[in-house]
């Protein structure tokens, strides 16, 4: 094993285990749907996991999705520019496609690049983010390799309730969201949730001098969108519901050869499902679904018709899950049938799905199996995965899993003319990881040690080796080796009024071909935040800091590591409403996370809440 920190690791895992022995447990409570695709507490789930709750996504202020989940542990973020702008996402330093990202349980993405549209997604509909770390192509099929993330919207329940906010911030940014949640009574009972929101920033330059295209003028973005579901109960254990995500975000940026020409791009992000969720049996429920989703990105870079580009993609997806409780046990039958289309392309991809998983908990055991096959133009691929966990007792869980899963290749590197090669195969993950966990007496520790190893890993050269293509121009194809190997550790705890949070990740993210870094990846990135409670005024900071990077697969680009401190204040002057003032990279770090593109210096954003605690 090639990977420097492995004694730091073993003597922290060490620490964590002296530290409990003497502490009192207290169970951890909180639900988790992703890691089973069940509901099921975290006390008892093998893997590894993070949840991002309402109250941290409320105080992010005017930011993205991606800026709440670079505060997570094992997750970093590049940006082309201001929020608007294209985005990537990295967990445990899989690339940005090697991820599965849900919207509801809708899987969102394009088809061409493999990589959700971030910059599309409102923050003002979220009401939860769940992270799984690691493989789970035997759950969600192609490209969780890293790991999966879902974003929840808000559920109705109970009385209805009305929340809003408006806000105001840096760069000319207005922000503005509103819903009305709730539930009626009564054997039938229907639970409905509605929101939308507008928001607007004129942003800053998305490139910087040295850049192609660089133009020092302002790039900003304006983002409205909608979103609601409904469910109508037909009987105790029958319900029915539907749900929606309509998002449109327009995004200036620079190009070459624009001259005064506004640049700018049109993404919309839609999403819709009907579900139907029968007890068919005491033990056996049954939930079917039928889900679509739409990435539509218009790209304008100059005045003439060459300028214009415009890639739509789409998926549509039928489910049906079946849980069936055998004793204490659940066994889970699924089949799926995903079908992705680009228009541009002509081309359509059909996948079948068939996956079981076994789940039991013996005493201090718990115990996780599964197995799926997906079949598809690029032939059958077979994932299985096993984990175990033990529980010592006083809060103290040890786990251990093994995993496999795939990633399948996008339209762009099958089919776009010039550079895809029809011949090329799936990646391959082989993932193995063991943690231990505390959870007791005020004090929450988690450290995790994963191995990854991936094949089959398409890259691009130009010209195409070998001959293909023809020996000309770009192409893609099936050449190298990688490893994801890495250490992370989180901790919380509470001193009187004072809650402390913190998480450290070492990472080795390698082209194992080459030898070198992978691009855009640092080795090690770390969070720490800390909030203090006085009566109704509740403060707290953020600080963010990452190593350097290299922004090529040569290593040749250097960026430098940097850190960014947030401040950030909520005063419930009443039960119903309240006050939120933000301050970000309060050091106004002068920082880059993409080569020549810009990123944003001290901020402000403060706004008026209603109903949002």
């Amino acid at each position: 094993m090639n990977f420097p920190v492995s004694r730091q690791a073993a003597a922290v895992s060490l620490a964590l285990a002296l530290i409990s022995s003497t502490a009192i447990a207290e169970v951890a409570d909180t639900v988790v749907v992703t890691a089973t695709r069940t509901p099921q507490t975290a006390a008892d789930l093998v893997a590894d996991t993070t949840v991002i709750n309402a109250e941290e996504i409320a105080r992010s202020g005017a930011g993205s999705v991606a800026d709440v989940l670079q505060r997570q542990r094992g997750i970093e973020i590049t940006r082309n520019g201001p929020a608007g702008a294209a985005t990537s996402v990295y967990v445990r330093g899989a690339n940005a496609n090697q991820i599965v990202v849900l919207l509801d349980g809708v899987r969102i993405g394009s088809a061409t690049t493999g990589t959700a549209s971030w910059n599309a997604i409102p923050l003002g509909a979220i009401d939860r983010i769940e992270i799984v770390y690691g493989p789970l192509s035997t759950l969600y099929g192609a490209d969780a390799i890293g790991g999966v993330i879902q974003i929840f919207t808000r559920k109705g329940e109970g009385a209805p309730v009305v929340t809003a906010s408006v806000g105001a911030g840096s760069n000319a940014t207005l922000q503005g969201d509103a819903g009305i949640f709730g539930k009626s009574g009564g054997p039938n009972a229907i639970s409905y949730a509605f929101g939308a929101g507008y928001e607007e920033s004129d942003g800053f330059s998305s490139t910087r001098p040295g850049a192609s295209g660089y133009n020092a003028d302002e790039d900003g973005y304006r983002r409205r969108n909608a979103n609601g579901r409904v469910s109508m109960a037909l009987a105790p254990g029958h319900e029915i519901g539907a749900q929606f995500l309509a998002s449109r975000t327009f995004s200036q940026y620079d190009a070459s050869g624009s001259g005064n020409y506004d640049v700018h791009s049109d993404s919309d992000l839609n999403t819709g499902a009907v579900y139907m969720t029968n007890q068919l049996l005491p033990n056996w429920r049954s939930t079917v679904q039928y889900a679509r989703s739409e990435d539509k990105s218009g790209n304008f870079s100059n005045a003439t018709a060459s300028g214009a580009s415009q890639i739509d993609t789409e998926q549509n997806e039928f489910s049906w899950q079946n849980n069936v409780a055998i004793g204490q046990d659940t066994l889970q039958l699924l089949f799926n049938h995903r079908k992705e289309e680009v228009s541009s392309m002509r081309e359509t991809r059909i996948t079948n799905s068939y996956a079981a998983a076994y789940s039991a908990k013996r005493a201090n055991h718990l115990l996780d199996v599964s197995a799926r096959q997906d079949r598809s133009v690029y032939g059958s691929q077979n994932t299985g995965a096993a984990g175990y966990g033990y529980e010592f007792g006083n809060g103290l869980r040890a786990t251990a899993s093994i995993g496999t899963s795939f990633r399948a290749p996008t339209f762009n590197e099958l089919y776009f003319p010039g550079y895809g090669l029809a011949t090329n195969k799936p990646e391959k993950g082989r993932n193995r990881e063991v943690g231990l966990r505390y959870d007791g007496n005020g004090y929450k520790l988690d450290a995790t040690y994963f191995h990854n190893r991936l094949t089959d890993m398409i890259v691009s050269s130009t010209p195409c080796p070998d001959g293909r293509n023809g020996g000309k121009g770009s192409c893609a194809y099936n050449v190298n080796e990688a490893t994801l190997e890495g250490f992370s550790l989180a901790g919380s705890m509470r001193l009187m009024d004072v809650n402390l949070r913190a998480s450290l990740d070492w990472q080795d993210p390698r082209d194992d071909t080459t030898g070198r870094q992978l691009a855009r990846r640092a080795k090690k990135h770390a969070n720490f935040a800390a909030d203090y409670v006085m009566g109704q005024l509740k403060s707290g900071a953020e600080l963010t800091v990452s190593g350097e990077r290299f922004d090529n697969a040569a290593n040749t680009n250097r960026l430098a590591g940097y850190g960014l401190l947030n401040l950030y204040s909520t005063w419930q002057f009443t039960p119903d409403w309240s006050l939120l003032l933000r301050v970000n990279n309060v050091a106004n770090k002068n920082y880059e996370v993409a080569r020549n593109y810009g990123t944003s210096g001290r901020t402000w954003f403060a706004s008026l809440r209603y109903g949002i605690r």
